[in-house]
């Protein structure tokens, strides 16, 4: 009995590597306010960069159909041979890149691709640029395989991306990667095509692997609606150089967040070792969700989608606009995703107990800026317009009635 005691007080004490990981402070946000929903809150969303239309019915009704149909068990590691060429044909018909199916792997969302691509390409000691701010997992996700994140503020208050003169102050022997995204989480801004290409050609100069994240892509906001094609104006990396690697989803334009299915493109040179890899880390993405996303390029799911970022746009249109009318600064122009974000200077220096106070007191929950990076952190917040517009309204009124 004594060997017993003695071997139950024995703890487990996580990896050094897992407490470098920082708090998903967005998570914690949505947590509170169900919390108070539950106690009887009205609480107006805004903190979460989840779309709020259901999947498209013509999806639902695909995913139905394979498990009806018995596709239950597991795919190949890189996915649904007929998917892989699915996207093989987007990447051609919208964006006029050839690329092969083999260098095409399906994932359990762009977390799984982006935690692939992470264990392909860095080496501990490896050094990744990346903006400052951007998306807090993904240098969680350079940290957990023993490289380090090096974060770049903006160049000036609104750039999409870091300039080349930073890029070349920041290089050093150890940089093996630069990650960046177009449109951005957490400021909606896009890359255009000149300085993706520049940026680009940076990469391959310095022999850097250049990772996109465009999961973001079909949701973008030409000044003219009638000037935007189906899925967006916006390149793809992969048109600047067939090496670039990019990260995709269905979760975002294709509105299948719960359904975890994205997918990577990788060098050809690379594709064996990630099939491996895939293979140990996840086995395979979920099968009746490939189906599913089999119907997501159709036309008629298209139309509906297209109608779904019209409202996307109206929204960012009224918010914006109302933003700057309480006093918020948007230095950062909101042209794609679902997301403002927003200078709270005028009004606080602590963008979390400024959060908190918006959740508390006022029913309104959004994202401290200190989810996404260092660099005046505490000076900014990402509203996500993800609700309804009788709900941004409601919010609107309550950050009047708050800040005036």
């Amino acid at each position: 009995m004594s060997v017993i005691k003695r071997m139950s007080d024995f703890t487990p004490v996580a990896a050094d590597r897992a407490r470098l990981v920082n708090p998903f402070r967005v998570m914690d946000v949505l947590e509170r306010a169900r919390q108070l929903e539950t106690a009887g809150g009205d609480i107006v969303h805004l903190e979460v960069g989840e779309p709020d239309f259901a999947t498209a019915p013509q999806i639902v009704t695909a995913g139905v159909k394979a498990l009806q149909g018995g596709h239950t068990a597991y795919t190949p590691a890189a996915g649904l041979p007929a998917l892989r060429e699915r996207i093989a044909e987007f990447y051609a018909g919208h964006h006029g890149v050839t690329v092969d199916p083999s260098r095409i792997l399906v994932t359990p969302g762009a977390s799984g691709a982006l935690v692939l691509a992470s264990n392909l390409l860095l080496n501990s000691g490896d050094t990744v640029l990346m903006p400052d701010p951007s998306y807090p997992c993904n240098r969680n996700y350079v940290h957990l395989v023993g490289a380090r994140a090096a974060l770049i503020p903006p160049a000036s208050p609104g750039r999409p991306a870091p300039s080349l003169a930073q890029l070349d102050s920041a290089y050093n022997p150890t940089v093996k990667g630069l990650w960046l995204a177009s449109p951005a989480n957490p400021t909606g801004a896009v890359i255009h095509e000149t300085e993706m290409q520049a940026l680009s050609d940076w990469a391959a100069k310095r022999r850097v692997h250049l990772l996109m994240d465009e999961i973001y892509q079909g949701l973008d906001y030409a000044e003219n609606p009638s000037a935007t094609r189906a899925m967006g104006n916006l390149p793809s990396a992969l048109k600047c150089n067939p090496e670039n690697l990019v990260v995709n989803s269905f979760s975002k334009y294709f509105g299948m967040t719960g359904w975890r299915v994205g997918w990577l493109v990788v060098p050809q040179a690379l594709a064996a070792t990630a099939n491996i890899l895939a293979q140990n880390l996840f086995i395979a993405a979920p099968t009746p969700a490939q189906h599913a996303a089999l119907r997501a390029f159709d036309d008629d799911v298209i139309a509906v989608l297209e109608q779904r970022r019209d409202a996307f746009r109206q929204r960012r249109d009224f918010l914006c606009d109302a933003l700057r009318s309480i006093g918020f600064s948007l230095p950062w122009q909101a042209d794609g995703a679902f997301y403002c974000y927003a200078g709270i200077e005028r009004f606080a220096d602590d963008s979390e107990a400024f959060c908190r106070m918006l959740l508390e007191e006022h029913g309104v929950a959004v994202t401290p800026g200190t989810d996404f990076g260092d660099h005046d952190a505490n000076s900014y917040v990402r509203f996500a317009f993800t609700s309804a517009m009788p709900r941004l309204e409601l919010a609107v009124q309550r950050l009047q009635r708050a800040l005036d």
